[in-house]
């Protein structure tokens, strides 16, 4: 079982990994290029906002699946400190199980919106690309978060700690037995 979900963890996070670095790169060439375009020769790249913004999605989407599975991702801590070693593994189990299926009804939900956008043929204004294509992203960044908060849960059903994820234990709470 820890083999399946070593895996599954780092076959999604060269992805992520990928899919991150390879949109800031480009944002940054596209940036780059659009004020070189603009301040050399008085000519923006007709385009350039409206790849940011796809870009920008990709990493936002995206990002928040990396982010959970490094632990950083936002969590309100000011109860959950207080509570003792065993209610805190408890309730990160139960956060990690809830929050994994909501992520994965919405990523299902999601592959619906990609297909009515398809269905529509709707282009983006200046690139004249298939937006769906763009937005495809989101159920899979959501899909990957779930991943990771389903993982997460296992972890904290099959192994001793609290996990917030595969990679990242509770360091409060590393002596709690399950």
């Amino acid at each position: 079982m820890n083999t399946l979900l070593l895996a599954l963890s780092k076959g999604t996070e060269y992805i992520e990994k990928f899919i991150i670095i390879t949109a800031i790169l480009l944002m940054m060439v596209n940036s780059t290029a659009n004020a070189i375009g603009r301040y050399a020769f008085g000519k923006s790249l007709y385009f350039s906002e409206e790849l940011n913004q796809f870009l920008i999605v990709s990493v936002t989407f995206v990002g928040f699946a990396y982010a959970v599975r490094k632990g950083r991702n936002i969590r309100m801590t000011a109860l959950y400190d207080a509570l003792s070693n065993r209610s805190k593994k408890a309730i990160l189990t139960l956060i990690s199980l809830t929050t994994g299926l909501l992520l994965l009804f919405l990523a299902y939900q999601s592959v619906f919106y990609v297909l009515e956008i398809k269905s529509l043929n709707r282009l983006s204004p200046a690139l004249q690309f298939p937006v769906y294509i763009i937005y495809a992203v989101i159920p899979i960044g959501l899909f990957m978060a779930s991943i990771q908060y389903l993982i997460a849960f296992v972890m904290n059903i099959t192994h001793a700690g609290a996990w917030h994820s595969y990679e990242v234990e509770d360091s409060e709470a590393e002596d709690i037995g399950v």
